[in-house]
């Protein structure tokens, strides 16, 4: 499988913060999810269409370390990249960085198994191993 790995940028909302105007920490988690679900999309693979299709993507594991806070109005970069596909899951790692500064501010990863419907372990479909081996 080759590097895959995508840039996405958002902008840290008044929403996405506490009453200090830094971003709550649980946002990060929702930030793995914009930057894989971009990742996806730039790769032609639309996470709806999987569903659509029986397969489903859940988050088994997640990891998360915070070296510094982003803060209201930053713009952030996600930077995501696909670590490894095995025969029933994948595992994704995230760097989340300022734009304006290129602070590192989290790094981290998750790892998701392919189930359907009824959660049963399911192998990865063969049209998104041609894309990511593509």
């Amino acid at each position: 499988m080759n590097d895959i790995s995508h840039r996405h940028e958002v902008r840290v909302t008044y929403a996405d913060t506490d009453a200090m105007g830094i971003a709550y920490y649980a946002n990060y988690l929702r930030w793995f999810e914009v930057g894989r679900t971009e990742l996806m999309r730039h790769l032609g693979v639309a996470y709806l269409e999987m569903e659509k299709e029986g397969t489903l993507l859940p988050v088994s594991e997640v990891f998360c370390k915070y070296h510094a806070s982003a803060r209201y109005d930053d713009l952030l970069v996600i930077e995501t990249r696909v670590d490894f596909l095995k025969r029933a899951s994948i595992q994704f790692s995230y760097r989340i960085l300022r734009r304006e500064d290129g602070t590192k501010l989290v790094t981290g990863t998750t790892l998701h198994a392919f189930v359907d419907r009824a959660g049963n372990i399911v192998k990865v479909p063969a049209s998104l191993r041609a894309k990511l081996n593509s």
